[in-house]
């Protein structure tokens, strides 16, 4: 039998959790940005890539304000979250060349929120084929692209296309 090591997804498959709160807020905070895989920081909203992604280019968009509550975002909030999901979309389309995309809110537990008291939008780009038998039988995505290399790739298109970035 074949392996592919993945040793970074140790802390989600074990369930080991941080204890120092929120995971959304202390990433939205300033702070080393690479280090962070934040791609993007916009006024009340940011892109960042997700640790543990279904494919490659796999992001994250999320309000810096504490929420779960998706009805109760501000107008200026919801506004900015689907400019940056488009922008996402577009950078996305330039530096990976996905043949789709899938986008989605996990809006509570029951619904499959790994972070259920954070609302977060995921954006997921998709290609022919992607879905093979190793993540159906052996419940393991082989992934082509290390995240630093991925981040690289997708925070310059994110700094072309939003020269007012903050950081």
């Amino acid at each position: 039998m074949e392996r592919i090591w993945a040793p970074w997804r140790g802390d989600y498959v074990t369930g080991a959790k941080n204890p120092e709160g929120c995971f959304f807020c202390r990433k939205g905070q300033p702070g080393d940005d690479a280090a962070r895989h934040i791609l993007f920081r916009g006024r009340d909203c940011f892109v960042l890539l997700n640790r543990y992604p279904y494919n490659s280019g796999h992001l994250m968009i999320a309000p810096y304000r504490h929420t779960a509550d998706f009805a109760g975002l501000s107008p200026r909030e919801a506004a900015e979250l689907l400019k940056l999901a488009q922008d996402s979309v577009r950078v996305l389309e330039e530096r990976v060349k996905p043949q789709g995309f899938n986008l989605g809110f996990n809006l509570g537990r029951s619904a499959g929120a790994g972070v259920a008291d954070h609302l977060h939008l995921h954006v997921v780009p998709r290609w022919d084929g992607d879905t093979n038998f190793m993540p159906v039988l052996g419940a393991t995505r082989v992934m082509p692209q290390s995240l630093e290399e991925v981040y690289g790739l997708l925070r310059s298109g994110f700094e072309q296309s939003n020269p007012s970035s903050t950081n």
